[in-house]
């Protein structure tokens, strides 16, 4: 019902599994990577574990998007099975022809072997994913493994993941599953999204649903990380809810009042809620024990933070940052485009000569974008922008956004440099940016798998180079699957749709991320691969 009202194209928290409103944190990202690895590992399972609504089965529908051409794939979503019924449903998903009416389990099995040897022999790769794998029994799960036993001198022919909730990874670490658990070969459990990341999350979908001004307040977003824990699905229900409280009232936004009240609608009550999070906190503690637990046995280590590092953070004084930013009173406001631009170009080591910004730019070796978009975007980018902002009297001006860090903002505001809180960014700025770029040397301006030549030879270095690895000088490299799954990663990186080919939008964010000489917003950013 709020859609027009708030001008959105669909809705944007829908509980749905869309892959396109996939937010790509970094856990995120780190699931997608282990299920990746997994599909061309060639053989035996991959684990991914989650809280329940943590995206889970949303990064699995991604990886259904970036499976290669050479992939076969069965997709279980009720596996409430025998070991029977189990086989049967293979045999259904896959295609496999077995005898009418049979429930012989060799049978099913003498079939399924068959069918994965021909696919060998045409050079296919069979995928089972089995979704909700928490509700598979013990015998269900020794059947597997044993349909793992399927295999060539050279290799396993049958790939499986499981997804499942916490408990899935208790299940398996029981004595009698010791051999399933030792085939794994690759395994992550998918946690809640951190209290920093839930601004770029609800942002994130409104601007895939087609709205890029912030309906949600970024000084609700601690109170919204209380709420959910950080659990995807829950801040989708609450978001929807808030919304629809503010489309009734007529609010242009959320306020706090509407999000106490959708939170009581959605959890009956405050205290209702806190009692279902204990059960779920309670739950994510022991799933980690036993994942921890897992990973020690199994010789794998995971990074930890310092002592240092969390003494660094803790000394660390928090400065009080203005609310507000204003244009300078000693500068005339009618100077604060040709003021920004001045600024622009100087971050760029260039000029600025007061007309028309692009045409300069391209006379630099640089392209000019102007666009709509959000803070997540601006910090993929990572390139200083002029923004159009307002202040609380309703006046606007352009000012040069210079630094961009996980609290504040940093501007070029006439000839003064002034830093101003993340919230009052947000409240003030319109949406509308404009950055330079430098354009990458290549002669087309779309490259797709199977092209080779020099442009391609650029986009190798450049992927080498995000992967933190030496560009192989080869003339006569071709674009082919492995570069694509490679672009296809850094898109979802970017939040672009993860097309695989190589277009005007995806070398501006290739450009950015790998271009060391040019000015960045935040400098440790941009030196990450």
């Amino acid at each position: 019902m709020y859609q027009s009202y708030f001008g959105l194209a669909e809705e944007p928290f829908s509980i749905a599994p869309d892959p396109r409103y996939l937010y790509m944190s970094q856990r995120h990202q780190e699931a997608l990577a282990h299920l990746l690895y997994g599909v061309n590992a060639g053989g035996g399972f991959v684990l991914l574990t989650g809280e329940v609504g943590a995206g889970k089965t949303t990064v699995c529908r991604c990886l259904l998007e970036q499976i290669p051409e050479s992939c076969d794939v069965a997709y279980i979503f009720n596996p409430k099975l025998t070991v029977e019924e189990l086989l049967s449903t293979i045999c259904a998903e896959s295609g496999i022809t077995c005898p009418p009416g049979n429930t012989s389990v060799k049978v099913y099995i003498d079939c399924i072997n068959a069918y994965l040897l021909d696919a060998h022999a045409r050079g296919r790769h069979t995928v089972l994913i089995i979704d909700e794998a928490q509700n598979l029994s013990a015998d269900v799960l020794e059947q597997l493994r044993l349909l793992t036993n399927l295999e060539t001198n050279r290799r396993k022919l049958l790939q499986i993941i499981l997804l499942g909730q916490p408990e899935l990874a208790v299940m398996l670490a029981r004595p009698e599953l010791r051999q399933l658990a030792q085939r794994i070969i690759a395994r992550y459990h998918l946690g809640p999204l951190g209290k920093q990341e839930i601004a770029s999350y609800v942002q994130h979908r409104l601007g895939i649903a087609g709205v890029l001004r912030p309906l949600f307040p970024l000084s609700l977003m601690g109170k919204l990380y209380r709420l959910s824990g950080g659990i995807p699905r829950i801040i989708n229900v609450l978001c929807d809810r808030a919304l629809l409280g503010a489309y009734a009232q007529s609010k242009e936004r959320v306020d706090g009042a509407t999000l106490k009240q959708a939170a009581r609608e959605v959890f009956h009550n405050p205290m209702a809620q806190r009692r279902m999070m204990r059960p779920l906190l309670a739950g994510l503690l022991l799933a980690g024990a036993v994942l921890a637990a897992a990973i020690y046995q199994s010789g794998e280590q995971t990074p930890a933070q310092s002592k240092a590092e969390v003494e660094t953070a803790a000394a660390r004084p928090a400065a009080t940052l203005p609310d507000v930013l204003e244009w300078p009173a000693s500068y005339p406001l009618s100077r604060s485009e040709e003021m920004a631009y001045a600024a622009l170009f100087k971050a760029w080591g260039a000029e600025y000569r007061n007309g028309n910004e692009c045409s300069q730019a391209e006379a630099l070796g640089l392209r000019c974008l102007s666009a709509r978009g959000g803070l997540d975007e601006l910090r993929r980018l990572n390139l200083p922008a002029v923004l159009l902002m307002q202040d609380k009297q309703g006046q606007k001006f352009n000012a040069t956004l210079t630094s961009l860090d996980e609290r504040s903002a940093t501007f070029a505001a006439g000839a003064e440099t002034r830093a101003v809180s993340l919230a009052a960014f947000a409240e003030q700025w319109s949406g509308h940016y404009t950055l330079l770029w430098r354009m990458p040397p290549v002669a087309n301006k779309k490259l797709r798998p199977g092209d080779s030549g020099p442009d391609v030879e650029w986009l190798g270095k450049q992927l080498a180079q995000l992967d933190g690895k030496a560009a192989q000088a080869t003339a006569d490299q071709v674009f082919d699957a492995t570069m694509m799954r490679q672009v296809k990663q850094f898109q979802l990186s970017q939040g672009l749709i993860p097309d695989g080919s190589v277009g005007p939008q995806t070398m501006m964010h290739l450009s950015s991320v790998a271009d060391a000489t040019a000015p960045k917003l935040n400098r440790a950013q941009g030196a990450k691969p």
